[in-house]
């Protein structure tokens, strides 16, 4: 009984996942969304409907399952070891990319708020200086990484609940309704531009029924609290990206490197836009640092599962994973690079597709064997059917995002896939010792 009272509710983990969500990920896509035009809140609800049929797939999933791993272990289920390997990698790829972008994200407010003006080689140089500083710092072990990470979410959590009520009083009907399609796209045209980023923004709701074993009754609660959570960091999303496009003008907006603190500076003062810059600048940072951390765990768990080398799975003894990091960050800093754009948004958005194609791809994974899945863990069939038909929802919407993420992202993505592959080759003799031994007599 005393260790069931210290178990979290239904409400707790509804707001834990709320905050998981809102991360980093939002601080840039106003400036990418005003590039579309005020007509992207209709992409935000089909994203938002099917980020929560993905949300609550994944809580399913989470408590069905008798195999670790996340989501290389729901689609082992259906496509054996070579689908867990690509799901693993393709998330772990997913991931490096996520970072280089949130990293950008850093760089451009920080231009903002020390009135930097840099090139794009100048922009490169400071994100590849952020990530391995960023770097450096976890190598002090996931304690420090994780209470720093805790506390500097809230710069980005206020700063955006903030501009969500206050920001009404600062709204202009009139300049949104005239900044609804101010490139004139038609109307599927100007809702798939927007999907991919809107997307970003969820990205991280498959960790969403991680804490399942410290939840009061988890087969009520973690659904409520996953499909609540991600509805609360929709509205959050919404609304605030929404009031600000009628709060600064769509044209300032678009070219943005800090569009909190610019829509800040606009409501009240440069000084308060300088203070939610650097607010930004800290969750950024903070977030980055934490998301180095569990690049490095992802890499070492697939190397102990032995889908990526050994030398990933090494650790100090503080538990920091200081190769993989280093490889990792490296790795980083070449992406960085590759992605050079004349603007810090472009590269930002550039990354930010890739980012979403390859992430997209477990998740694809993970919808197609839930049906498997269930059967083999003997879930009553009354219980698989509406739990199959959201999944294969939200398999037709991750399809739809793949194909709005465009030409460049869904090449890049095809290709690190397609690599993905040929690694498999190199690794597949593994996870037959059976058949090979049998081969052998």
């Amino acid at each position: 009984m005393a260790q069931e009272k210290k178990k979290m509710g239904v409400i707790e983990l509804t707001v834990i996942t709320a905050i998981n969500m809102m991360g980093s990920g939002i601080i840039m896509l106003p400036t990418n969304l005003a590039q579309i035009g005020t007509m992207s809140i209709v992409s935000w609800v089909v994203t938002a409907a099917g980020a929560m049929c993905l949300a609550y797939a994944f809580s399913r999933a989470g408590m069905y399952t008798s195999k670790e791993g996340g989501m290389g272990g729901y689609a082992e289920y259906s496509y054996g070891k070579a689908g867990s390997f690509m799901a693993n990698y393709t998330y772990g790829v997913s991931l490096v990319i996520a970072n280089a972008a949130i990293a950008i994200s850093a760089v451009g407010y920080a231009t903002n708020l020390f009135g930097w003006h840099l090139s794009p080689v100048e922009v490169v140089l400071g994100t590849i200086i952020t990530l391995w500083l960023a770097t450096v710092l976890n190598f002090g072990g996931p304690r420090i990484t994780g209470r720093i990470s805790t506390f500097t979410v809230w710069g980005v959590i206020i700063p955006v609940v903030a501009i969500s009520l206050v920001g009404w009083f600062y709204f202009s009907g009139h300049q949104y309704v005239a900044s609804w399609n101010p490139h004139h796209f038609s109307f599927f045209t100007g809702v798939s531009k927007s999907i991919s980023i809107t997307l970003w923004a969820f990205l991280g709701l498959e960790s969403a029924s991680a804490n399942m074993d410290s939840v009061e009754n988890p087969k009520k609660n973690v659904p409520i609290a996953v499909l609540g959570g991600t509805i609360g960091a929709a509205i959050m999303y919404i609304v605030s990206t929404n009031v600000m496009a009628g709060i600064v003008p769509m044209a300032k907006l678009a070219v943005s490197n800090a569009p909190f603190g610019l829509a800040f500076t606009q409501m009240f003062t440069p000084t308060v836009g300088k203070v939610v810059m650097a607010l930004m600048v800290l969750s950024c940072f903070g977030s980055l640092l934490g998301w180095q951390f569990t690049i490095a765990e992802v890499f070492r768990s697939s190397a102990i599962e032995g889908y990526f080398p050994k030398f990933f799975g090494k650790v100090i003894k503080n538990g920091t994973q200081i190769i993989g990091m280093v490889i990792i960050t490296v790795l980083q800093s070449l992406l960085a690079l590759m992605t050079i754009s004349p603007s810090l948004s472009k590269q930002f958005t550039i990354l930010v597709n890739l980012a979403v194609v390859t992430n997209i791809i477990p998740y694809i994974l993970s919808m197609g064997a839930l049906k498997t899945m269930q059967i083999q863990e003997k879930v009553p069939t009354r219980g698989r059917r509406f739990t199959n038909t959201v999944a294969v929802i939200a398999a037709i919407y991750s399809l739809y995002a793949l194909y709005t993420a465009g030409s460049i992202a869904l090449v890049g993505g095809s290709i690190v896939t397609f690599a993905g592959w040929t690694l498999y080759g190199f690794v597949s003799h593994r996870f037959d010792v059976n058949k090979s031994l049998s081969d052998v007599n």
